[in-house]
């Protein structure tokens, strides 16, 4: 447990120490918060939608999660360049609890970026639907950021390129957000749309962020937490197998 304790916090510590990365991560989602929040909604409203922005919130939140969290993989990659990660290898303790160790410390920095998305969001306007669900939201959050992390964390474990992970990254990471239902509802979609959003993980975590922030959900959200529950501890087991066979 203490291996575990250290590498969440140096996970944090690394986070809070660079000022520049903690505002230059919330760009993207204030960009598209912003831009689509407030460009498409006459057009949504119009279309008998309601408050685009209100809708496009959750989404949004739940990108800075996926994207900080599986970006947090490239920090193994720099670790295993630069030696740390063969440092805490050889240490006396079991693989298993290095990886979950860093895959909760990742996590918990991207629940911190979505937080940071949610209180950007409130300043604009976002308004939660209930207060008495944000604990249940905050969990929906905190599954994301750790189903996502241990992704990223097994991606990384296989590669050995810095330059490569990000390029790949992207290329799974824009579909997976683009197809979630984030920027459009998945009602009335064609079927092959709806079944595309049925099997990326990514859809329940949008979709208990709305049932929990704006009273809208498309799958319930019992089915939203056992989908995240479950696709959670199957990564984190892959993740674990393939981080104890990395080669130093």
């Amino acid at each position: 447990m203490n291996v575990i304790y250290i590498l969440w916090l140096r996970q944090l510590k690394r986070y809070t120490r660079s000022k520049a990365r903690m505002i230059g991560s919330l760009g993207q989602p204030l960009l598209f918060l912003l831009a689509l929040g407030f460009g498409f909604g006459p057009i949504y409203e119009q279309a008998g939608g309601g408050d685009y922005f209100q809708f496009i919130a959750p989404g949004i939140i739940s990108m800075g999660i996926l994207f900080t969290a599986v970006f947090s993989g490239i920090e193994m990659i720099w670790d295993r360049q630069f030696g740390f990660l063969k440092e805490t290898l050889v240490a006396a303790v079991s693989r298993t609890q290095i990886m979950f160790g860093r895959t909760l410390g990742g996590a918990t920095v991207a629940f911190i970026q979505g937080l940071a998305v949610l209180v950007l969001a409130v300043l604009f306007g976002f308004r939660p639907q209930s207060l008495a669900l944000l604990p249940v939201a905050f969990a929906a959050m905190f599954l994301t950021a750790l189903l996502f992390t241990a992704f990223g964390t097994a991606i990384a474990s296989r590669m050995e390129d810095m330059q490569a992970f990000p390029l790949i990254m992207n290329f799974v990471m824009m579909p997976l957000f683009f197809l979630s239902g984030s920027l459009f509802p998945l009602q009335g979609l064609p079927a092959v749309m709806t079944d595309i959003a049925a099997i990326n993980p990514l859809s329940y975590g949008v979709d208990a962020l709305r049932a929990t922030l704006v009273n809208g959900s498309y799958f319930g959200l019992g089915i939203d937490f056992l989908v995240l529950s479950i696709m959670t501890a199957c990564m984190i087991v892959l993740g674990s197998r393939l981080f104890s066979k990395i080669q130093l």
